[in-house]
């Protein structure tokens, strides 16, 4: 059987360069040595657990029950997430017994009077929810509503391996925090890959409700003779996306929705005279749902990253701000390089959208005078507008 990801077949095992700072400081070598261990273990499993490619596994066909084929895809994967699982609760096991005297660590359950719990304690908390999870795993994959309906088992599949990927960011996130202050682009691996599909899984799904936007306007416009070409040119549209990285991406729910609703459109297409008000009705259905995928600035790998990204940008504005007048180069320089950063907010706000696209193609370390000091401002005003706390 092929490996459902590229990660899986080249699973990351390094650590990030602070956590082996952080592992290198600490002074009882054979405790740092046991969490080096889980930490790699960690890593293994966050690669192996990485995304499913599910288009190979898509279907038009809406009431679609799991055939035999797909068992027999959907069986090694199902294994291989307990088994990936099960091999870093080993490791834990191992190197942490629950009886276990951790040495220097136990100084570490108090920090400036307020009790604090030791990276061993978490990690057995850890352990235990990672367990309960292979636990319901085996129990969903026995429900017969999940296993009865393609769409359903394989978000099914799909949700356990990011929340177990989730739980295992979160294990090491948490241990290495009890050392110091970290970030988790800073300790926990693969965290960069996950923000980047996030946040083109919201840029992509932006640009694509502006298109079906503009699609809908022209629908209802169009004269009889017209609502064909229409009908194929939303086609067009969608086949696009279905080729992006943003929609390999999505949720295999949405997914289902997107793959239902690209068939109809196929449909509407090939009629020499499509009605009208069936596109109208397709296309507001398709425009409606792709907004409502806008839920993805819910994730909180996206919360988190929105904030810093937030957070820099204002810094870097407010500085710019400051020297407008006395040194322009360098405040313009500033300001592209704020503006070089919000372009991972792309899909935060429509209005915030206008102004990075507007950007993209304006040399902005070319401004200067009143034009470099208004743009810095209709920025922060921009940004000031993000509910992002």
């Amino acid at each position: 059987m092929p490996p459902v990801s590229a990660d899986a077949d080249n699973p990351q095992t390094s650590l990030t360069p602070r956590l082996e700072e952080i592992l290198q400081a600490h002074p009882d070598r054979a405790f740092a040595g046991r969490l080096r261990k889980v930490y790699a273990a960690a890593a293994q499993a966050i690669g192996r657990l990485s995304d499913m490619d599910l288009v190979k596994y898509e279907t038009p066909v809406v009431d679609s029950s799991p055939d035999l084929s797909l068992w027999e895809e959907m069986a090694p994967v199902i294994r291989d997430t307990v088994m990936d699982v099960n091999a870093l609760l080993n490791v834990i096991r191992e190197q942490f017994p629950a009886q276990s005297s951790e040495g220097l660590a136990d100084l570490m359950r108090e920090m400036d009077g307020a009790p604090s719990k030791d990276p061993a304690t978490l990690l057995r908390e850890a352990m235990s929810q990672l367990a309960q999870g292979v636990t319901q795993l085996g129990e969903a994959m026995r429900n017969p509503s999940v296993v009865s309906d393609r769409w359903t088992l394989l978000a099914e599949i799909q949700r356990f391996r990011a929340r177990f990927r989730e739980e295992i960011s979160n294990l090491v996130f948490e241990t290495a925090s009890t050392f110091g202050e970290v970030t988790r682009a800073q300790v926990v691996p693969g965290h960069e890959a996950e923000v980047k599909a996030a946040v083109t899984v919201r840029a992509i799904t932006a640009d694509l409700g502006r298109i079906l936007t503009a699609r809908h306007n022209k629908v209802r416009e169009a004269e009889p003779e017209d609502v064909q070409w229409n009908a194929q040119q939303l086609q067009t549209e969608m086949d696009a996306f279905g080729r992006t990285a943003a929609y390999r991406n999505l949720r295999a729910q949405d997914k289902r929705h997107i793959v239902e609703m690209r068939a109809e459109v196929g449909r509407l297409a090939i009629l020499p005279n499509p009605s009208r008000e069936e596109l109208i009705k397709v296309v507001s259905e398709l425009d409606a749902f792709v907004r409502g995928l806008s839920a993805v600035n819910q994730r909180q790998v996206l919360i988190i990253h929105d904030r810093e990204v937030w957070a820099s940008c204002g810094v870097k504005l407010e500085r710019a701000s400051s020297l407008a007048d006395s040194d322009a180069p360098v405040s313009a320089r500033l300001l592209a390089e704020a503006a070089a950063s919000a372009q991972s907010l792309y899909g935060r706000a429509s209005d915030l959208d206008a102004f990075l696209r507007k950007v993209r193609k304006q040399p902005l370390v070319q401004l200067a005078g009143p034009e470099l000091s208004a743009t810095i401002e209709v920025f922060q005003g921009l940004l000031a507008q993000l509910d992002v706390m």
